[in-house]
């Protein structure tokens, strides 16, 4: 591809901007992009600040949405201040780690945060076990979108299949069956939400869910503002909520990653901003597919007092 030089690049590196898909790496049983795992030490060093506010999700569950939120909140409604820079620069994304190259891809997420003064707005996909260790030693405010696994693994699929930073999915049967194993990118949705529903008793998380999100936008941004500190007026509020809407940030420019190069994202295969339903699944799932993740969800989540909504 002529907007990725391939000078002095390994083969691997080679097949992967010339239409080959990167595999992925693994960190204590946990799936992840290969760069991650070569930069963990470095990640795993992170030092989090008292004021740091981590934004956690698994990838698919509303963070993109979370994050507009969380920046108009803080810029009290400020258009203009809320396209200063793409969503991905505002809030630096803890764990990526760009490949050697290209230069399109930019800094890495920790060089990100280090350069961002206080108080910072950071984002994770990481699970519990794997969140540096300092964001708990500084007692930070941690806020957590979950969205049901059904959604979550639509979602994730119709991703997959356009982001090229991520292995190809395969066909739709052989990706449920890659889901419900927990075998891509974070690792399995089941320990993600277990662990970051765990994690409220003893630190301090918001946790949300998207299917509430979509329910009653105004009162759940409503928590975000509290847990945030900070109290805009009705006005304020209900501008918040109509430019946080799916519609108006399908469009926006600095949120729907219309500027992200076609080496990386493919918006021709799936757009990045899809549908932001709830129950789109049953688009997807056959009635036997259904039927089996059903059981073995209920397996899974039998040790927790966790409940999802599938529909509203």
């Amino acid at each position: 591809n002529p907007v990725v030089s391939l000078e002095n690049l390994g083969s691997s590196t080679e097949e992967k901007y010339l239409g080959g898909r990167p595999e992925l790496g693994e960190v204590e049983g946990i799936l992840l992009p290969k760069a991650t795992c070569s930069e963990w030490s470095r990640i795993q060093s992170f030092q989090a600040r008292p004021d740091d506010l981590l934004i956690c999700t698994y990838p698919k569950a509303g963070t993109t949405w979370i994050q507009e939120i969380v920046d108009m909140i803080q810029q009290e409604g400020d258009l203009d201040k809320c396209q200063r820079a793409p969503l991905h620069h505002r809030h630096p994304f803890v764990e990526w780690a760009r490949p050697p190259q290209p230069s399109e891809l930019g800094p890495s997420g920790v060089d990100q945060a280090k350069a961002l003064p206080s108080p910072r707005t950071l984002k994770t996909h990481l699970p519990v076990k794997l969140l540096p260790p300092s964001f708990w030693e500084q007692n930070c405010k941690f806020l957590y979108v979950a969205r049901n696994a059904k959604d979550c693994m639509v979602s994730y699929y119709h991703f997959q299949r356009m982001s090229k930073v991520l292995p190809d999915p395969g066909s739709w049967p052989e990706y449920f069956q890659t889901f419900m194993a927990g075998r891509v990118g974070w690792g399995p949705w089941y320990n993600h939400v277990k662990g970051w529903w765990k994690a409220k008793d003893s630190h301090c998380v918001l946790f949300l869910f998207y299917e509430d999100m979509k329910e009653d936008p105004k009162r759940e941004i409503r928590k975000v503002m509290q847990f945030m500190g900070k109290y805009l007026d009705e006005t304020t509020l209900d501008k918040v909520v109509h430019h946080t809407s799916f519609e108006i940030m399908k469009d926006n420019h600095m949120v729907n990653r219309a500027g992200v190069p076609l080496t990386i994202m493919d918006q021709s295969i799936s757009p990045f901003m899809r549908k932001g339903t709830v129950g789109d699944w049953k688009n997807h799932f056959t009635v036997a597919q259904n039927e089996i993740f059903d059981i073995d969800y209920k397996n899974k989540m039998v040790d927790t007092s966790l409940t999802f909504r599938m529909e509203l």
